[in-house]
Formats: structure tokens, sequence, C-alpha cells
């Protein structure tokens, strides 16, 4: 049977009928191995599996995403994780593979938003990554291959109904793209830029000294944000992205979003969360909901009544100076944004969160404004010359 069309219960919503996703010429670059796979859900696996493969392609490091509603909630590399991490994650002791450190890495950036995810990966799935996702909510998975020991525990997963797809790696799509809006189709060249540290060599402040970390963590903020919802910033560390702003008008919003999920996922890792009493017997989900309400500045008392039936005592909250002294630890991270910054407010947040590096396309007329701003904190600053909007 030729793989040209795929019948979907509904498209974006249930009374979207009828629905599908088809190729006119050729066979479709993908197969279904396990589950029916839903329009958003494809959606994600084919945005999600560029960003990894291209990932992959300029850092030679298997690459992991977590993709929801189109744009990535984490991406990264396969970075070894610390001990610290490894209990933030909630991996524990295991052994992990490359492909499973990344994919730890990429839901561990925002672990709310990671909630029912899809998820991909640029290299095999192999029975490390199958077991860390066998515990997470997740809806499915894109990857070029699976070994025989991750079929097996991913196919119980869903009561057997977790989507699994098989992407041909060596599939390039045609140059040109066509989508259709209010029944006027749209057509352009796809955004085939590849993204280099030759993009990364106009630095326009005093500071100089990019690190080969920095450039790969700012690498890998312009390939999330190639394929995350405009506007759109990006912090990344360490090798994966900590926190994205996406889909915000104001681009100060995108760096305030982005930079608030930054500050969360450090302060994930504050000795205080680290030992909160939780009880025995609670999923992971359940965890990192109670973390995030630990966590705000507005949790009400009302909303805090349930927590005995989460933690075995009631703890006691960070006081916001705590926090910020936690959060006035995190160092060196970089930075990137789809367009030029038209104001400095996005530097004078973003020096709150860490940030050091930045790459961004320049090209506004307060360029001179935002530059001063980086001298001031010391940042280090490039001009890529490449906007990187996604609609």
């Amino acid at each position: 049977m030729k793989n040209n069309e795929i019948i979907l219960k509904y498209g974006c919503n249930p009374h979207q009928k009828p629905a599908r996703v088809y190729i006119k010429r050729g066979e479709l670059p993908f197969r279904i191995i396990n589950g029916k796979p839903g329009y958003i859900n494809l959606m994600d696996a084919l945005n999600s599996w560029q960003l990894v493969k291209e990932l992959k392609n300029t850092t030679g490091i298997a690459s992991a995403a977590s993709f929801k509603h189109v744009s990535p909630a984490g991406a990264a590399v396969a970075v070894p994780l610390d001990d610290i991490l490894k209990k933030v994650y909630a991996v524990g002791d295991e052994e992990l593979s490359p492909a499973a450190t990344a994919y730890c890495r990429a839901r561990g950036a925002d672990r709310m938003s990671s909630y029912g995810d899809f998820a991909a990966l640029s290299d095999e799935v192999d029975l490390s990554t199958a077991k860390v996702l066998k515990s997470a909510v997740s809806d499915g998975i894109i990857a070029p291959s699976y070994s025989k020991e991750a079929l097996e525990v991913l196919k119980k997963k869903k009561r057997g109904n977790y989507c699994i797809i098989q992407i041909d790696k060596d599939y390039e799509p045609c140059e040109m793209e066509k989508r259709k809006i209010f029944g006027v189709t749209f057509e352009q060249k796809r955004n085939d830029a590849i993204i280099t540290d030759e993009l990364l060599k106009n630095i326009v402040t005093k500071r100089k000294d990019l690190t080969q970390n920095a450039k790969r963590d700012l690498l890998i903020s312009m390939i999330t944000l190639k394929y995350t919802q405009s506007n759109s910033v990006c912090f990344v560390l360490d090798g994966q992205v900590i926190g994205v702003g996406a889909g915000q008008q104001s681009r100060i919003h995108c760096t305030r979003l982005a930079g608030s999920k930054a500050d969360i996922w450090f302060l994930r890792q504050h000795p205080s969360v680290l030992s909160l009493p939780f009880r025995e017997g609670l999923k992971k989900a359940e965890k990192d909901n109670a973390i995030d309400q630990y966590l705000r500045n507005d949790v009400t008392e009302e909303e805090t009544r349930h927590w005995k039936d989460v933690f075995t005592e009631v703890p006691g909250k960070l006081t916001e100076e705590e926090k910020k002294n936690w959060i006035s630890k995190l160092k060196g991270v970089s930075l990137g944004s789809d367009a030029f910054f038209p104001f400095r407010d996005n530097i004078d947040r973003a020096s709150k969160s860490g940030v050091e590096y930045i790459v961004e396309p320049g090209g506004s007329i307060r360029d001179d404004a935002v530059i001063e701003a980086c001298n001031d904190y010391n940042m280090i600053m490039a001009f890529s010359g490449l906007r990187l909007f996604h609609h």
C-alpha cells in the first residue's frame, strides 16, 4: 500500500472534519509505527524533527526537543548531567545514553510546558531513552530509528496507543513551500538558512572573548528560534534551552517570559526545593505542579490547602530576597533573539537572569543604545544579520 496519505480523526479541533495529511508526489517521508497521531501531533513532529536534525548537524552531538503546540518547550544536546540536575529531572542514578541525556535536558527546560509533549530525537531511540519516556506524560515521539528493546517499552505507553513515528533521516523537502489561509495560497522559499558560527563573528560590543561553549549555546538558541513561533527569545546554558519566550507580540514580553522560565529552571535547583518533603507515591507531574506553585510569587492560601496531600509537612516558602540571591548565582547564559532588540529594556531584563552572551540580527535604529546596554553589563553581543521569524 502506497504511503502517501493519512486520514486523521480531526484537524486542530474536534469539529474540524474531515482532516488528512498527504503528499502529491511520491510517499510521505515518515511512517506510523504505533498509535494514531492527530493533526497537531504531526505538526509538532515535523517541526521538532527539523530542529533536532539541524542541532545534530551543527554540533555533532545527539540532540532532542520537547514540543507543545508547534513550539519547543525545550531543546538540548547531550551534555552530561551533574548530580543536581539528575535529581531535578528525576533521573535517579540510571546510566543515560547520549540520546536519553539530550531528552532529559530538553524536557527539563520547562517541565510544566513539556507535560503531554511530542518528543524528537536526532539519533536512534534506545532502551535508555525509552525508559525515560516510559514515566513521562508524553503524546508521542519522532526519530530516525528505534531499537527493538525501545519499541517494546514504548508500545506499552498510553495503553498501547503511544504515537511512534519513524522519519526518513535523508528526506529533504522541495525548495518552495505553500500554505493556505482563508482560501488564499501563500508560497515562499522555505527557511533553509544554515546556522554556523560564521554568524557570530560580527561582535559589536567592547568585550570580545566568546568561548567555545558560548558559541555552541548561541547556535542552539538560533536553531531553536528558527522553529519557534515568533516573536521569540531563547535562553540557553550548558547545551540546553532553559527558557523560551514564544509567540508574543512585544519583544520585551518574549524576554520577560523566557527570563522568568530560566529563573524557575534555576530555582528548581535551590536546596529548599531539592529537599521538599514529598509524600511517597506521587507522580512526577504532581511533583512538578507542586514545585511550580511553591515557587510562584502570587500563590494564595486557598491554593496551598491541598499541600497536605502533597507534602508530609507544609514547607516554608522562599522569600523574595532568598529567590533573588539564588538567581544572582546564575551566570554564563546565552540569549538569542529572532529579530533585533528595539530597546535596551530587553538587555536590562536579560541581565537579571545571568545572560552574558547575546546573538541577534541587528538593524534597529536604536542599535547603539542596545550595544551600550550590553557594554554596561559587560556582555558580549554578536549581530548575525539573520532574522529568524517562524509563523
